[in-house]
């Protein structure tokens, strides 16, 4: 077997290009990248080990009658010194092919593809990363509980080439050579009632996909709530607006307030600004319940029948009273 032929040197290439020779080939053969080339690379990798080392050089030069150009050495002597150095190291080379170092080989070539370790175990496990995303919701919502579908971006190792970007020498072509693939996912998420603005909820293994048998990562949603003018927190409490009629705050009556399931009895000739405490409507947490808090706000309709504007007019001639008559009696 001609070592010079097989990497496509000559006994007077340098170690720089017997090295350049075989990466060449060991990218084309290595099992790796091509299945069909495993007797190629061990043939490859042989002649390198041997080619590589001068000690190695220098026995299988002489066994084979291999010399450089330079070297004028009489044909008879070529023969009597490959007669004469056979029977010495013949056994020896042959007992040091058989016992191929692969750990070597494997340094070798992880060296050539930009220190990425080629080792035969398997590799250590990864975990998956952790995904943060923000979930927007209604104060509503977040005082009574909901139920939400969130729309998640997840990536993991290409199914095709298990994050190798390779497959017989050629880019994947299910994930282009990136290695991974990524998939949308709906996740159904369960909004706990009471919660606050800038709380987070986490939906453990819903995050970035272990690799090697790592776990996956956790998705940690953050509530956003959205804003209100007429509702707001201090503490357990809930502090709420109601806007009420003109004809309600005189007669009084049962007061439904919006968005909450929650009925007031609201007293007649109720002005607007009066304030209502609602025990244990508020938020509560662990155990502890807050209130309700009632501002009345009297306000009109923005839009009024005729028949109402007359009823508005008859009400203004029966008025007797001016309420800015005495509003500077308090000076």
């Amino acid at each position: 077997m001609n070592y010079y032929e097989i990497l496509g040197v000559t006994p007077d290439s340098t170690k720089t290009e017997i090295k350049s020779a075989y990466r060449k080939l060991a990218r084309k053969y290595h099992p790796d990248v091509n299945p069909e080339g495993v007797k190629r690379f061990k043939d490859i990798s042989n002649a390198y080990e041997t080619l590589i080392d001068d000690k190695k050089k220098l026995e299988y030069d002489t066994l084979n009658g291999f010399f450089k150009t330079y070297q004028k050495a009489p044909k008879n002597d070529q023969n009597a010194q490959k007669k004469q150095k056979n029977d010495e190291f013949s056994s020896n080379f042959a007992k040091k092919r058989a016992k191929k170092n692969e750990k070597f080989f494997s340094d070798i070539f992880s060296s050539l593809f930009e220190g990425e370790k080629y080792q035969k175990k398997s590799p250590e496990p990864e975990n998956g990363s952790d995904i943060n995303s923000d979930i927007t919701i209604s104060l509503r919502e977040a005082i009574k509980g909901a139920q939400r579908v969130v729309n998640v971006v997840h990536s993991g190792p290409c199914p095709r080439c298990g994050g190798r970007k390779f497959i017989n020498g050629s880019k994947c072509p299910v994930c282009s050579g990136s290695g991974e693939y990524s998939i949308h996912k709906r996740i159904n998420v369960k909004i706990p009632a009471n919660v606050k603005n800038g709380s987070k909820l986490r939906l453990k293994g819903e995050g970035g996909e272990g690799r090697f048998g790592g776990k996956n990562g956790d998705l940690y949603l953050f509530i956003r709530i959205k804003g209100n003018s007429k509702i707001s927190y201090v503490g357990l409490d809930i502090l709420y607006t109601v806007p009420v009629s003109p004809y309600e705050a005189v007669l009084g009556g049962e007061i439904v307030v919006p968005y909450m399931d929650v009925r007031f009895k609201l007293p007649p000739k109720t002005s607007s600004g009066q304030k209502f405490r609602l025990a244990g409507q508020g938020l509560k947490k662990n155990g502890k319940s807050g209130d309700m808090i009632i501002t009345v706000s009297i306000e009109i309709p923005k839009t009024l029948s005729d028949d109402e504007v007359k009823l508005y007019e008859k009400l203004k001639k029966l008025s007797a009273d001016n309420i800015r008559e005495n509003i500077f009696n308090d000076e």
